[in-house]
């Protein structure tokens, strides 16, 4: 059993050092790896009427977000674990992964639930534990984690991860990955669940989890279920090309917001900003519809996102007036405002021309939201 232990924590160490290694001659986020969920005999989840499953869609939004990520960033790796209708084992996804050196690691997947159609919307996933068993966010996690790791059933040769059982060592195993990459995963998890503020009526929220695929990862990583395929609504969202492409370009803008903050961090030897997690606050049960802010709106260009609290005439603002919106530990700057949408998207033109990698936003009271 320690010699087991022992050789568990040497794979931990050996993965942190190949992702050091692989990271000290560029330490910005340049390469990518994206999961599709699923494939070939595994279909996963299923709609009622047998005509959308999973793996299928999952494939779909995976490739549109590789070739958005690919467009934005010409120079980024972007590669994907699977790029046709395939099974995958989840040890090789991972390690498919350390060998490309990935920096960030995406499992897309859609949800689903036996007992209701009326679960719906989005949720974010990063390794870690539910700490209360007695909520039903808890029972929630284990729904989703039970069918998330049951592929394992599938693969030819299950005992490779009988070492990930529920011993101290394995705990400990688990915990140390989990810590290693915990800030980075919870940072852009946090991103992706405030970006993704359509098409899904409801954003559920950022949970921790004990996935398979999330802990074999020698590098951040989330995972992330877009909508409910048992839900009419849902579906309806998962089977439109143009609410695909809106649930990419959310999460292109989750990404760029956190290569932003990543790269700032990792130049400048800043901590990255992150909230601690609040599971259940939007839980399929206990949701309730959130109320827009009733203050005025204004339309506007983002040109930084960053932990670090700059003075409004700082020279990085170029003399443009502007509006600091806190979100969590990370301060949103926003130049160009108006309560105007055709006068704002006129400053966003002039400030794209000085400043490059910006985007068009609206503030609603302490919310900003991509437009």
């Amino acid at each position: 059993m320690k010699i087991r232990f022992l050789v568990i924590l040497f794979y931990c160490f050996v993965c942190f050092s190949v992702y050091a290694q692989n990271n000290q001659a560029d330490l910005r986020l340049n390469t990518v790896v994206i999961d599709p969920g699923h494939g070939g005999k595994d279909p996963g989840t299923v709609s009622p009427d047998k005509k959308t499953y999973e793996k299928t869609v999952a494939l779909k939004i995976s490739k549109e977000f590789a070739k958005k990520l690919q467009n934005e960033y010409p120079g980024m790796n972007v590669s994907l674990t699977r790029t046709d209708d395939r099974f995958v084992e989840l040890m090789n996804r991972a390690r498919f992964s350390s060998n490309k050196g990935a920096q960030l690691f995406i499992s897309i997947h859609i949800n689903a639930t036996a007992g209701s159609r009326s679960a719906n919307g989005f949720s974010v996933y990063i390794l870690g534990q539910s700490s209360n068993k007695k909520t039903d966010t808890y029972a929630f996690n284990m729904e989703v984690l039970k069918r998330e790791n049951s592929v394992i059933e599938l693969e030819d040769d299950a005992t490779v991860y009988q070492e990930y059982d529920a011993s101290p060592e394995a705990q400990i195993m688990m915990q140390l990955m989990s810590n290693a990459f915990r800030e980075q995963s919870l940072l852009f998890a946090q991103m992706l669940n405030d970006h993704m503020k359509g098409p899904f009526k409801r954003n559920l929220g950022v949970y921790q989890g004990n996935f398979c695929v999330l802990r074999q990862a020698s590098m951040p990583a989330v995972l992330v279920e877009l909508g409910y395929m048992t839900n009419s609504v849902d579906l309806e969202v998962l089977r439109s090309d143009k609410k695909i492409s809106e649930i990419t370009d959310n999460m292109l803008e989750a990404f760029k917001e956190y290569k932003s903050v990543y790269d700032a961090s990792v130049t400048t030897g800043t901590e990255l900003p992150v909230r601690p997690i609040e599971e259940g606050r939007n839980a399929p049960d206990t949701a309730e519809p959130v109320e827009e802010n009733a203050a005025v709106v204004l339309y506007g260009t983002q040109v930084l996102a960053s932990s670090r609290l700059m003075s409004d005439d700082d020279h990085f603002f170029k003399g443009n007036d502007v509006v600091i919106i806190k979100s969590g530990n990370i301060y949103k700057y926003i130049l160009g405002t108006s309560e105007k949408l055709s006068e704002a998207k006129e400053n966003f033109s002039v400030l794209k021309a000085q400043f490059g990698d910006v985007f068009f936003v609206e503030i609603n009271g302490d919310k900003v939201s991509r437009k």
